[in-house]
């Protein structure tokens, strides 16, 4: 069995969720935490019980590297960390698995893809929204079942008003940088093509308790000709829509309807009937019964299978650069004001 010796780098809410699962895979020896704020890793470490050495930089980490032995970085930094954990991880010979978005800017991005490349590492990110059962019902129901057809449409909609409070509250993009991501990997993944060319507009109702603009609308076009509109807003008190979106996808002979949770249908067409509108037929799809972890743990799964079989995983940053590409595109046509071909 390959064994993992893992450093967790960044100590916030989300590396709860990191934590609890590489304490409980047998594989997975945590032997660091890590974090520029040293009590919250001294605090995280005294929570969960778990015996491993504490720092404040990851490059301490390293220097302690012959009694540590790491080959794995988990970054559950903030995004603006990334770049720096990532390619210092990449650099010392790790493999690294990290939370979304992968970088701020282009630039990050490419400069973590070098850095797999040249260290002939790993670099996976966390996409959990694919391994929900509504996202594989809905490609199934499209792809294997062909229920409504050729897909010309889609469409989602995020509304929630969230009160993080830290860095989120200060970022410039925060919607489409540290959400929309999630939602944009999510149309890739019922597109099953790359975007082309995008036309967004941002901005901040005044009652916004944001620095940066925290509602967005933003019109792609994919390589195989659908076009995806998002709308979304993270300061919209009332009728929140899911985390995972309302989605509307449309196709030659009809369209599915998805809330994000267990409320998932298409309307048909009958092709034996006419009218000024066609006459549908309501079909409820099935959420398949998943024999393997979904949502994070999915996903978690997935890195780590990937890791032993020596493959890229299903969220590989290279496969995720072309969702993060559609979030640098959305921010740079929000800035100029004008569609940007990506």
């Amino acid at each position: 069995m390959k064994k993992f010796n893992a450093l967790l780098v960044g100590c916030g809410g989300m590396a709860n969720t990191w934590l609890r699962y590489l304490i409980n895979r047998p594989d997975v020896k945590v032997v660091g935490l890590c974090d520029i704020i040293v009590e919250k890793a001294e605090k995280m470490k005294a929570d969960y019980g778990v015996d491993c050495k504490v720092f404040d930089e990851i490059k301490k980490a390293f220097e302690n590297d012959n009694e540590l032995e790491i080959n794995l970085v988990a970054d559950c930094t903030t995004p603006d960390a990334h770049e720096y954990i990532v390619t210092t991880a990449l650099g010392y010979g790790c493999d690294v698995v990290g939370e979304k978005p992968m970088a701020e800017t282009r630039e990050q991005a490419l400069s973590e893809i070098n850095a797999a490349k040249r260290a002939g590492k790993t670099y996976a990110v966390m996409q959990n929204r694919i391994y929900l059962p509504g996202m594989r019902a809905i490609r199934m129901a499209v792809d294997e079942k062909n229920i409504i057809g050729r897909l010309g449409y889609i469409g989602s909609d995020f509304f929630i008003g969230a009160h993080f409070g830290g860095f989120r509250d200060l970022m410039d993009n925060v919607l489409i940088l540290d959400m929309a991501i999630h939602t944009f990997y999510q149309a890739r993944f019922f597109a099953k093509s790359n975007p082309v060319s995008v036309y967004c507009h941002e901005f901040n109702p005044l009652w916004s308790w944001y620095k940066g603009n925290a509602s967005a609308v933003a019109i792609f076009e994919f390589e195989n000709g659908i076009v995806y509109n998002y709308t979304g807003s993270w300061c919209s008190e009332g009728h929140n829509t899911s985390w995972e979106c309302d989605w509307r996808l449309i196709g030659e002979k009809g369209t599915i309807k998805w809330n994000g949770g267990d409320n998932l249908s298409a309307d048909v067409i009958n092709p034996q009937q006419k009218g000024f509108t066609n006459p549908c037929e309501r079909i409820e799809i099935d959420m398949p019964r998943l024999e393997k972890n979904y949502g994070h743990e999915g996903c978690f799964d997935e890195m780590f299978n990937a890791l032993i079989e020596e493959r890229p995983a299903e969220t590989d940053c290279n496969d995720n650069y072309y969702a993060m590409n559609m979030v640098y595109g959305a921010i740079e046509s929000a800035k100029y004001n004008k569609k940007i071909m990506l």
